[in-house]
């Protein structure tokens, strides 16, 4: 595809997508599909009968796992051939990280093995330091993590005092300091780390074997889920850490530490995907089991609202991360094409979709926390024993809205990204939000004919988009260079925007699935899980507009009053206002299709 054909980043917020370039689940090929087979069969063989013993870390269990995976070729799906990988697609691996999001703790070594543990080398490396060490990860024998984070130093990395000092005869850096809450930290060989050289006010960041003196892996931490996940502080003493082990360049470390979290983000938007769905089929199996009053709990309205809603958050962030991930693959290829190398092309094209990395990794971590305390309730008592499948699940699901970036920091982020693409023209944000506020008065602007099923729902979307250019625009305007200072402000634009993008996105995805079932002449059968795959949609638009509508109010009351509130206030409801929906038959509908398949089957 030509650069001038892609979507860029933050894009969605100006333009109407089309459902024909937007890429949806139901399109992954055989080869795929055989690939997450392959990681469903491990999961079955290897985590699901060990899940007890991983979690009491029982001595050697989890890095023997991984080496495993790697025999099976699951730790370089995405690595090029030329060094043990499969050279798979970024599709391809996101459907990979779906299906290990299952794993509970196993699916946090997984995940950390082959993201930040492998991928800075692998995409800053020279040539030398790639041929030495990423053969070896892609295959499982050496078993990696990512050195960041400091007591001191949590979202404000680059504040870290790690330091390293270079040798007086200029071989060596002498590394020195502390790292905390390193996944994989009581098992990898491999070691990125990031430290400061002499008194530079960046980081850099180096290659460290865990093997070389004066490296100090502390006890196993006690944590409250994902216990059978290795997470250790580790000390440097005076390391000497050889000169052709710098990673990057000097003053290199916190953008590589910056684009690194970018693909964990995404990355981890897929993988709780696969967590919500154990949960659900958990969720349905038992409550198709349980009896009172003589008959299954399944039957009643009240867990049928729950089992619905899980389907219903977990389908709409399935949406999203396949629309998104479709967009970096593109945006790679392209970058390829034009004869860029593979680890330039992965990082420009996934920090061109910084915005979507941290929306997404937002909504699945809050979607995935969702499914696993309704999981937990529907279970009863048994939900909150250590006995049952789904205490395990609530709590390792936790750590989801801290990694990669707390949510707080995420949410921030998407705004703030936002506001210097606009102030550096790449998208034209300010002139479009001009638009809409001068606008405002019109009182026929914002209507509009509904011709079809998804005419109404893209002009709904439309008047999402909309309102969040008001807010954001007026709101900006209003505190000017001080804007950066309003937090709270930030996070309610935020929320409109991922509830904007959820939306966009299923619809999308359901009308696209409705040509296909056009162009393939179905029967019945996939007629009907149209319709429920539409009453998903209604529901999420129905609810979504309402959560806008909150959000967008409550940072137009934070800074106006008098006519200007209620101007801005009566343009939101007009933006947010959407036809009614029997939101109650709507999910009874979705929940019979999960009672009936017994799993989760959308």
């Amino acid at each position: 595809m030509a650069n001038d054909q892609l979507i860029k980043g933050g894009e969605f917020l100006l333009t109407e997508a089309q459902a024909n370039r937007t890429f949806i689940p139901e399109e992954f090929d055989e080869e795929q599909r055989m690939i997450v087979q392959t990681c469903e069969d491990f999961l079955e063989t290897e985590i699901y009968p060990n899940l007890d013993r991983i979690d009491k870390q029982e001595e050697g269990l989890m890095p023997g796992l991984v080496a495993k995976a790697g025999e099976l070729g699951l730790l370089g799906i995405s690595v090029p051939e030329e060094y043990n990988g499969f050279n798979q697609s970024f599709i391809t691996n996101m459907r990979a990280n779906e299906a290990m999001g299952a794993a509970n703790s196993f699916s946090v070594a997984f995940m950390c093995h082959t993201g930040i543990g492998t991928l800075p080398i692998l995409y800053y490396g020279n040539e030398e330091q790639k041929q030495k060490y990423v053969p070896q990860l892609a295959s499982g024998e050496l078993k990696a993590a990512y050195c960041l984070t400091e007591p001191g130093a949590g979202s404000d990395a680059n504040s870290g005092t790690t330091r390293a000092v270079l040798s007086e005869d200029g071989k060596h850096y002498i590394l020195n300091g502390q790292k905390m809450w390193i996944t994989n930290g009581g098992f990898a060989d491999v070691q990125t780390v990031f430290a400061k050289i002499d008194n530079d006010r960046v980081l850099s960041a180096f290659i460290v074997e865990r093997a070389w003196n004066g490296v100090v892996i502390n006890p196993e931490e006690k944590k409250m889920g994902i216990k059978g996940s290795s997470t250790t502080q580790i000390f440097y003493n005076d390391v000497k850490v050889p000169v052709e082990n710098l990673l990057g360049k000097r003053g290199e470390g916190f953008r590589i530490a910056l684009n690194i979290l970018h693909i964990g983000r995404i990355k981890l938007g897929a993988t709780v995907i696969g967590a919500a769905k154990s949960a659900i089929n958990h969720s349905v199996k038992y409550a198709n089991e349980r009896k009172q009053f003589s008959q299954p709990i399944s039957n009643f309205g009240a867990i049928q609202y729950k089992l619905a809603e899980q389907v219903i958050q977990t389908y709409v962030t399935e949406s999203t991360v396949y629309r998104a991930s479709k967009d970096v693959n593109d945006t790679i290829e392209a970058y390829k094409a034009e004869g860029m190398g593979y680890g330039e092309a992965n990082i420009k094209g996934t920090a061109q979709f910084a915005i979507e990395c941290a929306l997404l990794k937002v909504l699945g971590s809050e979607a995935l926390d969702y499914v696993v305390d309704e999981a937990v309730q529907v279970f009863g008592g048994m939900g909150y024993s250590a006995e049952g499948p789904v205490d395990k699940a609530y709590r390792d699901s936790r750590i989801n809205r801290i990694f990669e970036g707390t949510n707080e920091i995420n949410r921030l982020l998407i705004v703030d990204t936002v506001l210097k693409r606009s102030m550096k023209g790449e998208i034209n944000l300010f002139e479009e939000a001009k638009k809409v506020v001068e606008a405002l008065n019109d009182t026929v602007s914002h209507e509009f004919v509904i011709q079809n099923y998804f005419e109404e729902k893209r002009g709904y979307i439309k008047n999402f988009k909309d309102a969040v250019l008001m807010v954001l625009g007026v709101s900006s305007e209003h505190f000017k260079r001080k804007f950066d200072q309003e937090q709270e402000i930030w996070m309610n634009i935020s929320d409109m925007i991922i509830q904007l993008y959820g939306c966009e996105s299923t619809m999308l995805r359901v009308e696209k699935l409705e040509k296909m079932k056009e162009d393939s002449n179905e029967d019945g059968d996939g007629i009907e899980s149209l319709n429920l795959n539409k009453l998903i949609l209604n529901v999420n638009v129905y609810d979504a507009a309402d959560r806008i509508y909150k959000a967008g109010a409550d940072a137009i009351n934070s800074f106006t009053t008098g006519k200007q509130q209620q101007l801005l206030l009566n343009a939101l409801a007009k933006f947010t206002r959407v036809a009614p929906v029997n939101v109650k038959e709507a999910r009874k509908s979705i929940a019979l299709k999960l009672i009936d398949d017994n799993c989760y089957k959308f």
